[in-house]
């Protein structure tokens, strides 16, 4: 009981989640556009990702990696969702299972200590993401929900598009999540794409899944993704993306351009593309490559690109505040990228 209430104690200021709308941030953005150093990059690269909405040829990927939803961003991505700002997500798998789909099952984050004791953490069964705390044992029920979502699929090979529409589906036929990510998307027809799927809370439940259904399970294939990836990119030939951090969603977006080239088809490189990161240059890694560098893989045009150094949860709200207070999103069409994977869609059983 003792340990129930020092838990308690502990999980008990919740990480609230950020609302752009309604702070109207345009003339900030607009002066920093006038200074120098990082607040003007960050002005412009506000003007780019405002010039992607207003493009009508344009389809938007946008791209999440590092701690986003359970920082407070969750509704900031929900609301560019809604005002069709976003067609596409590649994300890493804590924040689209272990961050988004745990708080649409009703579970939550909460403030923590980055100075707290972690081994007296682990002992109340309480993971921390550097200021912010998780409870373990409701992620493991997170983790048995993800294995209950297998077992009621055919078995088969899906990519994380469709398992991930699943899981939509799921939170709809229980009244769960409608403002969700997982959600909100799959009722716009904007696809989530999780290359590296098994590398978050889902990893747990698909294989608990497959060691209990040795010879019919579900798996998770990546060359799919990808595939699908790239026929989004054929289909709509003119792309940007806004990338927050890097790693493997950014790598996997960037290289749709050279998977279309490769199979025959004559792509432009993404025309727009904003990446908002810590990370820099000088180690060579992914992650802090530059836009510019890209370009000499046949990724990225150098034209109209950003790269902003700062950390996300400060820079991602204004520059989304900034497109979405500019309004150049209203009348903009949905793609429903969907519809291009109907089949698959209809193949997908559940229990």
């Amino acid at each position: 009981m003792r340990d129930r209430d020092t838990k308690r104690q502990h999980l008990h200021t919740l990480v609230e989640h950020l609302d752009i709308t309604q702070v109207n941030v345009v003339p900030l953005l607009d002066m920093m556009g006038q200074t120098a150093f990082s607040a003007r990059d960050l002005a412009r690269a506000g003007r780019i990702l405002d010039m992607m909405v207003r493009d009508e040829s344009c389809g938007i990927i946008l791209t999440l990696a590092g701690s986003v939803v359970s920082a407070g961003q969750r509704k900031v991505i929900v609301d560019l969702l809604q005002a069709n700002m976003v067609d596409a997500i590649v994300s890493t798998g804590a924040n689209i299972v272990d961050q988004d789909f745990f708080e649409a099952l009703g579970f939550r984050h909460y403030q923590g200590d980055k100075f707290m004791d972690d081994n007296a953490l682990r002992e109340l069964m309480i993971d921390r993401i550097y200021d912010t705390y998780i409870d373990e044992e409701e992620l493991r029920r997170c983790d048995d929900t993800v294995r209950d979502i297998a077992s009621g699929m055919a078995p088969g090979a899906y990519s994380s598009r469709e398992f991930i529409a699943e899981m939509a589906r799921y939170l709809q036929r229980r009244g769960l999540g409608e403002d969700s990510i997982v959600r909100t998307a799959y009722e716009r027809g904007v696809p989530i794409f999780v290359p590296a799927f098994s590398d978050c809370s889902a990893g747990f439940g698909l294989v608990h899944h497959q060691e209990h259904n040795p010879d019919a399970h579900v798996a998770i294939d990546s060359v799919k993704d990808f595939r699908e990836l790239t026929r989004i990119k054929v289909h709509q030939g003119t792309t940007g993306i806004l990338m927050l951090g890097g790693g493997v969603p950014k790598n996997f977006v960037q290289d749709i351009v050279v998977s279309a080239e490769y199979l025959g088809h004559e792509a432009d490189m993404h025309k727009y593309a904003v990446q908002l990161s810590v990370a820099d240059e000088r180690d060579g890694a992914l992650s802090g490559s530059t836009l510019k560098e890209a370009s000499s893989w046949g990724k990225v045009d150098t034209t109209w690109e950003q790269m902003v150094y700062g950390e996300l949860t400060v820079t991602f709200p204004l520059v989304a505040g900034y497109v979405w207070h500019k309004r150049g999103w209203e009348g903009r069409a949905p793609r429903r990228y969907d519809r291009l994977f109907q089949a698959e869609r209809e193949a997908v059983t559940s229990g």
